[in-house]
């Protein structure tokens, strides 16, 4: 059943409860912002003449991935085979994973094609013999496209080598397989320095993408879809000719580390983790009950160097301004280390903040719900489906 409806319209229900008596740590997600953030990718997107195919290891939530094809995604992308089974056993029918599946677990995808549409990269060619091996003796044919590495330098072919058009050719003649075209992932664009060098990252991209699909069709090789995905250079690969689909998964929430690369504002980031001030040993140390069990320690990347694990919002009622004299500069397991850096802080125990994370997606795998809010309103609780679905 859908918690939330079609084309963002779902009835209001109110807990009658104001986020201050929440039990805290706890994690956010603002409903307001967060339907903004879907609507206006996907009016992005498809002006751009794109298919928009969603990343849903961001939120890893039944809902929330029904509430992003209900506006218009044509299909979802997830992490991991556990996330896919969790969403295709929700009726969810067209799922890709942009992720080198080993083929140990053909057994499971067997399982997965007999209730959904499956699609996986493969970039070596003994991976690639090995599922067309294994779903020859299946008696089935999956879908699969090639990575391509684009500059990140992860997985991927090189496509400047000599045998990259080889290689296709020979995935696309593999009895088992069906080559649907060519996939790449842009994260080097996360170590852009200016919005003009995530633009370069993503131009560059669509044009090795573009002529790496040239070159195959030249071969006699069908290439029906190019897919891209990267949130910090979405909003420059809509643009580019010649992508038939784009796969951005942050942009549901966004985060510290989006906004230090001007891909959103503060006023976009839709999940924070609400935290309690718990003692302040000092006037320069504020201590807080969210430690890298809920805020993670990952590190922000942006434009310019940005210290520490997360934004504190000394306000609760949604106003999205972080404290400019606080700074988290230190986790535990339960607790985050803020100091003051003025000296001059108006906290005291008892006081709830929300911290803007520094990633959102990780933040997501560390708790079993978030409560869905708008301003202080508490909503309803938001099920992590796929929570701990790693493998």
């Amino acid at each position: 059943m859908r918690t939330l409806g079609r084309n963002g319209v779902r009835p209001r229900l109110n807990l009658g409860v104001d986020i201050s008596q929440l039990r805290t740590p706890c994690v956010l997600v603002d409903q307001p912002r967060m339907l903004q953030n879907l609507q206006r990718m996907q009016g992005t997107v498809t002006a751009g003449g794109k298919r928009l195919r969603p990343h849903t290891k961001t939120h890893k939530s039944i809902a929330l991935a029904e509430q992003q094809l209900d506006l218009g995604a044509t299909g979802i992308c997830c992490a991991k085979l556990g996330e896919a089974e969790i969403m295709a056993d929700a009726g969810i029918v067209d799922i890709r994973l942009p992720y080198p599946l080993n083929p140990v677990n053909a057994d499971r995808v067997v399982a997965l094609l007999e209730r959904a549409r499956i699609s996986f990269i493969v970039d070596h060619p003994d991976v690639a013999k090995a599922w067309s091996n294994a779903m020859v003796a299946a008696g089935t044919t999956v879908d699969v496209l090639i990575k391509v590495d684009v500059g990140f330098h992860r997985c991927g072919i090189d496509p400047n080598a000599s045998g990259a058009v080889d290689f296709i050719a020979r995935v696309a003649a593999l009895p088992g397989l069906r080559l649907r075209g060519l996939l790449s992932h842009a994260g080097h664009g996360y170590g852009a320095t200016s919005a003009g060098e995530a633009e370069s990252i993503a131009r560059s991209e669509g044009t090795i993408m573009r002529g790496l699909a040239e070159q195959a069709r030249a071969r006699g090789v069908q290439i029906d879809e190019i897919s891209v995905g990267a949130t910090p250079t979405a909003r420059f690969s809509a643009t580019e000719d010649g992508i038939t689909e784009m796969r951005p998964g942050n942009y549901i929430y966004f985060d510290r580390t989006q906004v230090a690369l001007g891909a959103a504002e503060w006023d976009d980031c839709a999940l924070t983790v609400l935290a309690r001030v718990v003692t302040v040993p000092a006037s320069d140390r504020i201590i807080l009950d969210c430690g890298s069990k809920t805020l993670t320690n990952d590190l922000a990347r942006g434009f310019v160097p940005v210290a520490g694990y997360g934004a504190v919002l000394t306000k609760i009622d949604g106003v999205q301004k972080p404290g400019a004299n606080l700074l988290v500069e230190r986790l535990s397991e339960e607790h985050a280390n803020v100091r003051v850096q003025d000296g001059n802080s108006h906290l005291r125990p008892g006081d709830l903040v929300r911290v803007v994370p520094n990633h959102s997606c990780v933040v997501s795998n560390l708790v079993d719900s978030a409560w869905m809010v708008s301003g202080t309103d508490v909503l309803e609780p938001l099920r992590i489906s796929a929570r701990g679905r790693i493998t």
